[in-house]
């Protein structure tokens, strides 16, 4: 089976190798953004696919507008692929691409369609607070993942997994149903499943303003916004920057679903409704764990932070570090 491999970044390349692992499927060739600058010096960094398929000795293309580039067209062309393999790529394709292989063009979307069509539908499944996400594999159409579902797999959301933590379990879910998918399409024994449009919802492109945290919000909200868009989320705190990386939501119905290490917080905190201070205000510190945070409903302890121009450092060394005081105010 011959195959055209389109991908971008991390979350792409178990896809990549595992279509490299199976002996009954020959990668033709990948392509792949073009390298951006990065870094004081503005070196170009190849993408992490790219880097892959150098490795594998596999010819790169990288164009800029890959349905407006007369070349990498005739060469796609030229692959007479089965299939073309599209996972996290960055660019649209046009139904002229779309229909070059075989048998069509396949995409592993991370999401449960037609929920979290788009650009980020980790990245908003989490903000949402799903309990339950998954990859689709889908027949690619010419709209915004619309296309008719092949294969469908699922798992469970953890209360304390962020976006980073939860796309590398989906990058892997992903290789392990796409070889099957594959097979299953060129053998004519999946019938591709039409999406229904009334319940699609969209994961747009994360702005900069998504980062902003307001802590009048529930605790719960800010929790999953934090881990959302981490490791971008952030705060005031003595008039500087503070990054929040990770949090610990308190109170009910948290406490069965944190790891046993961290449960004992419900027997040091077990009533949290007498909490009196306003959003943002610091109520306490739980030892070795960092602070206790006031919201417009519950609290959230800080389990991670990182101040401007410095690495990230636990809760407890933040709160060591900086001798924080009860009454002082994140804003």
């Amino acid at each position: 089976m011959k195959i055209v491999f389109f991908g971008t970044p991390q979350f792409a390349v178990p896809s990549l190798n595992g279509l490299l692992n199976e002996p009954d499927i020959a990668v033709q060739a990948v392509v792949t953004q073009p390298d951006k600058p990065r870094g004081r010096g503005k070196k170009l960094i190849p993408s992490a696919v790219k880097q892959v398929a150098l490795e594998n000795n596999l010819p790169v293309w990288q164009p800029h507008r890959v349905k407006k580039e007369p070349e990498t067209l005739e060469l796609l062309r030229q692959t007479e692929a089965d299939f073309f393999v599209v996972v996290a790529y960055g660019q649209i394709l046009s139904l002229e691409i779309l229909n070059m292989p075989k048998f069509g063009s396949i995409n592993a979307h991370g999401s449960i369609l037609p929920q979290y069509r788009g650009a980020a539908p980790i990245q908003w499944s989490l903000y949402n607070g799903d309990r339950e996400t998954g990859i689709t594999a889908m027949l690619m159409d010419e709209g915004m993942d619309t296309g008719a579902m092949l294969l469908t797999a699922y798992t469970d959301v953890e209360l304390l997994e962020n976006a980073q933590q939860l796309g590398i379990r989906l990058a892997e879910i992903g290789a392990d149903i796409l070889p099957e998918t594959l097979f299953a399409v060129a053998e004519g024994s999946i019938q591709p499943i039409p999406q229904n449009n009334e319940q699609a919802t969209y994961a747009p492109l994360i702005q900069k303003g998504d980062y902003t945290l307001d802590w009048s919000r529930p605790a719960i909200a800010l929790h999953n916004q934090i881990r959302a868009f981490y490791p971008n989320c952030i705060a005031t705190f003595r008039d500087k920057p503070l990054k929040i990386l990770a949090t610990i939501p308190l109170g009910e119905p948290y406490w069965t679903q944190l790891p046993p290490a961290l449960q004992i917080l419900q027997q040091q905190y077990p009533d949290l409704s007498q909490s009196t201070g306003k959003p943002g205000e610091i109520l306490g510190f739980a030892k070795k764990l960092g602070a206790i945070v006031q919201t417009g409903e519950g609290l959230l302890l800080l389990q991670e932070v990182q101040l401007a121009g410095k690495k990230p450092q636990s809760g407890w060394d933040f709160v060591n570090g900086m001798r924080l005081s009860v009454g002082e105010v994140l804003v």
